[in-house]
């Protein structure tokens, strides 16, 4: 859903520059040079707007922007040229984030950096399936959520993978609405922050566990190698990954293969640059 807050709340294409503008202690969307407020109509159609949004897993913000920005705009004590700023967030930008707090909020200039836009990624895409789990109304399918999701929760969030699994598991037989509201909760609170480097490296070390009396010595020393050299930021994670990826068919082993960890959005989403990323190995 594309959608510009200020040309739907009546601004003109062209038109003239807008400021935020610290007005008795309150936000006021401003034109300086025609003194026009536009606070009224911004508060009216972000509300009619949200209100009106269905289905949704994530937005995409334009940064630095006084209706859209989220944490970088300018905050002005007046009109005047040369007056002090602070920052804070948009007015469109704000209403989004206290309205859907838990959802994958980012801007499009933080986005350009790999390991941000990966966690966004993620976020929409397994709280996508999520969404469709809920729907469905049925225990089955949350089961299957979290077994397809276990390395992906495990390198998010140890200790959120172990409360969901309690949630799944129902011991108490409540109801699924329940379960259901209990289990987003925790999943919200598990996909929060990026996985660390160290968590990336015990998922893939307990990956490595689904092989142990497959591989040869040389093929082990090879993929901890490969592990090594993505720890001391020689490689990117993709490269560990890569040879794991390439023992699922050789062995059989259908559980990894359907793990979302190997593959958390559509590879289309992956762009050609971003192969050599995310060097570095660094809590």
């Amino acid at each position: 859903i594309v959608v510009c807050p200020e040309v739907e709340s009546g601004l003109d294409v062209p038109r003239e520059f807008l400021r935020l503008v610290a007005v008795d202690g309150e936000p006021r969307l401003l034109q300086p040079n025609t003194g026009h407020d536009h606070t009224e109509q911004m508060q009216s159609f972000t509300a009619s707007f949200l209100d009106g949004l269905t289905d949704v897993d994530g937005f995409i913000l334009k940064n630095r922007s006084p209706s859209c920005g989220l944490n970088d705009v300018k905050m002005y004590a007046s009109t005047q040229k040369g007056a002090a700023a602070t920052k804070g967030r948009g007015m469109f930008g704000g209403a989004v984030m206290e309205r859907f707090p838990n959802l994958a909020i980012e801007d499009e200039g933080r986005l350009k950096n790999f390991r941000i836009r990966e966690h966004f990624l993620t976020r929409v895409y397994t709280l996508a399936a999520f969404r469709t789990v809920k729907a469905s109304g049925a225990m089955k399918d949350l089961v299957w959520f979290q077994a397809e999701n276990k390395l992906l929760l495990m390198a998010y969030n140890q200790k959120e993978l172990k409360a969901l699994g309690k949630i799944v598991a129902n011991h108490d037989k409540q109801p699924f609405d329940q379960v259901i509201a209990d289990y987003e909760t925790h999943l919200h609170a598990a996909l929060a922050h990026p996985p660390t480097c160290g968590s990336h490296v015990n998922v893939l070390m307990h990956a490595l566990g689904y092989f142990s009396y497959d591989l040869s010595s040389e093929e082990k020393a090879f993929f901890l190698k490969e592990l090594q050299n993505y720890r001391e930021g020689k490689t990117p994670a993709s490269s560990p990954r890569t040879v794991l990826k390439s023992w699922f068919a050789r062995f059989g082993q259908e559980y990894l293969e359907r793990q979302t960890y190997f593959a958390p959005y559509p590879k289309d989403l992956l762009e050609l640059t971003d192969s050599g990323k995310q060097l570095a190995c660094s809590e």
